[in-house]
């Protein structure tokens, strides 16, 4: 039986009453949405159905259809272990990067990866080095295990300072770089970034660069590139992605490193075995399988983004040019305080992320969506 992608959501208690209900959402990356908390807080004050989710810059359209046909297919395979082996959907990605299958590893949800990378390249002795804000799990990792951390500030226009961030990497053990940047969707040219990497590799003859791109297929900017050619000629640089934004399978958790063999084997060797279940890995392949509906995918965010921008651009406010599926938005006033009261109508809208509290990440959802949340903005910012 044939199923659209939003009714098998709901067959999988997606976006209802199974969801909202549940003590601990399953946020996509950790914690995307906030503090399990603070999920179900926001959860309680908002009714089962009818929501409009814009705090976790997932897809809202849920996986391409060629994934909800291969995981019917295959459902029964749910009965098994998972193949240990995980050559075909490592192949798969590889064949999509242009890479052999030994650049690639494979993580639970693009977030084991990071944390990975915080245990096999930091130590008491060699620092982490993020922005601020951007995403926390590195620092976040680190912390909880005892190490230190350096979060250089983004700039006054609110990007990532590549120079400090250079002058803070000598006798660090790992450099994360998050392109484009969450929260505020800001993308570095692939110039800058070639360029900054090269400066952290001159600095420091150890220190190992990650640059996590969980948004690379949202961006449209002609100036930006993927990181991962330098791999090739550069086993101190390694990239992150997702299938957790535009392929639309957060809740299947599955994510990939992109390096040299050397580099990933020190991470892999710290993996948890057989965490890749096994229709996750029939779905990543599957979702590999489409290219035409990845474009309609990034037409109808770029289409979205516009008319968000947009409508808060009209309205006096600013909003930081994105790259990403979600927008920033400098609200002049209280971050915290407007996604209570969006919640209160039914609009979820993203944490808050200090020190930029009085700005608001929202995910963007579907056209109709965005067209309904804006009358909720304009109702809660008068």
């Amino acid at each position: 039986m044939s199923q659209d992608r939003r009714s098998f959501l709901r067959t999988l208690g997606v976006g209802g009453a199974g969801v909202l209900s549940m003590p601990a959402w399953i946020n996509a990356r950790g914690l995307e949405a906030g503090t399990h908390a603070e999920a179900s807080a926001v959860a309680a004050t908002a009714r089962a159905n009818g929501v409009i989710k814009l705090d976790s810059n997932e897809n809202p359209n849920g996986p391409v259809p060629a994934v909800i046909r291969e995981v019917q297919k295959n459902f029964r395979a749910a009965a098994l272990y998972p193949a240990r082996s995980e050559q075909p959907v490592r192949d798969a990605i590889a064949k999509a990067n242009a890479l052999a299958s030994d650049q690639v590893m494979l993580g639970c949800g693009s977030g084991e990866v990071l944390r990975l990378a915080v245990q096999a390249f930091c130590s008491p002795s060699k620092h982490l080095v993020s922005a601020l804000p951007s995403f926390e799990s590195p620092a976040q990792y680190a912390r909880v295990l005892g190490l230190p951390v350096r979060e250089i500030p983004l700039d006054s226009e609110l990007r990532i300072d590549l120079a400090a961030m250079a002058r803070e990497s000598r006798g660090a053990g790992l450099v994360f770089l998050c392109n484009p940047n969450n929260p505020t969707g800001h993308v570095h040219s692939a110039a800058a970034v070639k360029g900054f990497i090269e400066e952290v590799l001159r600095t420091d003859p150890e220190v190992v660069v990650l640059v996590d791109e969980a948004y690379h297929e949202f961006v449209d900017d002609p100036a930006y590139a993927s990181a991962a050619p330098m791999i090739a000629n550069t086993p101190r640089v390694f990239v992150s992605r997702t299938f957790s934004k535009i392929y639309g399978i957060a809740g299947m958790r599955l994510g990939y490193a992109l390096g040299a063999p050397a580099t990933l084997t020190k991470m892999e060797r710290l993996r948890l075995p057989n965490g890749i279940g096994g229709l996750t890995q029939v779905a990543g392949i599957a979702a590999l399988s489409e290219p035409a509906q990845l474009a309609k995918e990034q037409r109808d965010n770029r289409a979205a983004r516009a008319f968000t921008t947009k409508w808060f651009t009209d309205a006096g406010y600013t909003v930081v040019p994105s790259q990403a599926n979600f927008v920033l938005v400098q609200l002049k006033r209280d971050a915290g305080a407007f996604r209570d009261a969006c919640a209160k109508h039914d609009v979820l809208v993203g944490r808050v992320f200090p020190p930029l509290t009085t700005h608001s990440r929202i995910s963007i959802g579907t056209m109709d969506e965005m067209q309904r949340a804006v009358q909720v903005f304009k109702q809660v910012l008068g």
